[in-house]
């Protein structure tokens, strides 16, 4: 019975070797999109926003919500939920003004989305409006709120 589960691990083993040198196990060959660096590296928010939408023009919906506290213990866990009924929802994408990288967080969606809805925890080095982006039907959609951080968080 041993013998079994030796052989059978060896094979996995073995066919692992296989993909990885044959670089299958790349993460630019497992990932479905590609990274935005330059949006993740921007300075400043509208560079951002052009660098991932192709345009940094955005209009306020009330089909674009998003949920954050108004006032954070520990900016270094912000919790955010960022919800749509958009129909053709393309990517979400939150910026956070002040923070010195100010593009915090971007999600792709499948063609053809109705809706959608996104959670995370984010980073905040001070006070700051956390804006949060919804690119539906070729046009850009915002929702702001103004999140009060009270220790900590990154660099400030």
């Amino acid at each position: 019975m041993k013998r079994r589960i030796f052989l059978k691990s060896s094979m996995a083993a073995g066919a692992i070797a296989v993909a990885a040198g044959a670089g299958l196990l790349a993460p630019t060959r497992v990932l479905a999109a590609a990274w935005p660096e330059a949006a993740f590296t921007a300075k400043s928010e509208a560079d951002a926003l052009n660098a991932f939408f192709g345009s940094a023009d955005a209009q306020d919906s009330g089909d674009v919500t998003l949920k954050a506290p108004l006032q954070a213990e520990n900016g270094a866990v912000v919790p955010i939920k960022v919800m749509t009924s958009l129909a053709d929802v393309e990517a979400i994408a939150v910026v956070v003004a002040k923070n010195p990288s100010p593009f915090i967080t971007s999600l792709q969606m499948a063609a053809g989305s109705a809706g959608g809805m996104f959670s995370a925890r984010i980073k905040m080095g001070q006070t700051s409006p956390v804006n949060c982006y919804v690119k539906a039907g070729g046009k850009v959609y915002k929702a702001s709120q103004e999140v009060k951080v009270t220790v900590g968080g990154c660099g400030g």
